[in-house]
């Protein structure tokens, strides 16, 4: 992000406050729906760690990066829509240049925190069906683990690096409290590079590769489906189908997410060439949050094994005894 801006005005001279004399009811029910997004963002991330960290038989590599990718989600929920759901709301931003320094560097980190998770997700499909031999032998979830906690310190020393060297900005004449910063030329290439070229051409070229991929392998199982086959190779195209569907539902997840943050960044970079609205800005920053709130429905409208789990949750089974080793998979 090369320009972030929020405002702040004593009588929101530069954006105009909502008049809530003529549209109370309106008012109250923006603040109903943010309130319920909120909830269902937070609830169904949460739903998603709970399923993942308590079952054992979830216990996997791809799992433990939807993990990852769960607790962005839920971070986002939590910290990130209420202040934006407000802003967007009052027109005017109404937290102080304080908590608008860190809420820039939580915004930040948990935009780049997630790109490059999906980045991750991209990486391992690509591994898991171009050589399913070597990544059965060297993908652990041990190992997963370990890149996903190296991914969250790097982009955390990105983020405090990028705050350090913006250049903030505290108020005007139209707007004591606006709080916005701008980057240098060279810190403008260095974060478009980092946090949106680098990452979108790896998932661009590896699921480009994962279909082509995938394509074979449904060649290769109408040929096995047309001969008789002994019951190891009835094992092999199981698991071919199994690593197909697998890429195929995250396929719909990169490409939710890709829809949800492509408009947000390309405006964002547009900075030093246009003029933002921040009218727009905030619509934008809206959607990108709403990605947070759809993965959820993508697990549950793809993953069997989600939809059982949410039920064993709900239901309190999961307080009983060995309840982490049922069988949510079959």
């Amino acid at each position: 992000m090369n320009l972030t801006e929020f405002n702040q005005s004593d009588g929101c001279d530069h954006f105009s406050c909502p008049d809530r004399s003529v549209s109370a009811a309106v008012y109250i029910l923006l603040y109903v729906c943010s309130a319920a997004v909120v909830l269902l963002t937070v609830c169904g991330n949460l739903l998603i760690i709970i399923s993942v960290l308590h079952f054992k038989q979830l216990h996997t590599p791809t799992n433990m990066l939807l993990l990852s990718l769960a607790v962005s989600d839920f971070l986002v929920g939590a910290l990130v829509m209420p202040p934006v759901f407000i802003w967007t709301i009052e027109s005017c931003w109404i937290f102080g240049r304080d908590f608008c320094i860190s809420f820039l560097f939580i915004v930040g980190f948990l935009t780049i925190i997630s790109i490059y998770t999906i980045t991750l997700i991209a990486v391992d499909r690509y591994l898991a069906l171009s050589n399913p031999f070597l990544y059965s032998s060297r993908v652990s979830v041990r190992v997963t683990a370990a890149v996903i906690v190296f991914d969250w310190c790097l982009v955390v020393a990105y983020n405090l690096t990028f705050i350090y060297f913006s250049e903030y900005f505290t108020g005007s004449a139209m707007c004591p409290g606006e709080c916005y910063f701008f980057l240098n030329d060279v810190w403008t290439v260095i974060d478009l590079i980092y946090s949106f070229i680098f990452p979108l051409s790896v998932i661009i070229i590896l699921y480009t590769r994962v279909f082509v991929i995938a394509k074979k392998h449904a060649t290769a199982i109408r040929e096995l489906n047309n001969h008789t086959r002994p019951k190891t190779q009835k094992v092999t195209s199981h698991s071919m189908k199994s690593e197909r569907k697998a890429a195929k539902v995250l396929g719909i997840l990169v490409s939710v997410f890709l829809l949800c943050l492509l408009p947000y960044y390309i405006y964002s970079l547009l900075g030093n060439v246009i003029e933002l609205q921040i009218e727009t800005f905030q619509k934008l920053m809206i959607i990108l949050c709403l990605n947070s709130t759809n993965n959820p429905f993508i697990y549950a409208l793809f993953y069997p094994w989600f939809r059982r789990c949410v039920k064993l949750i709900i239901t309190l089974e999961i307080f009983q005894t060995d309840s982490a080793l049922i069988n949510v998979l079959s």
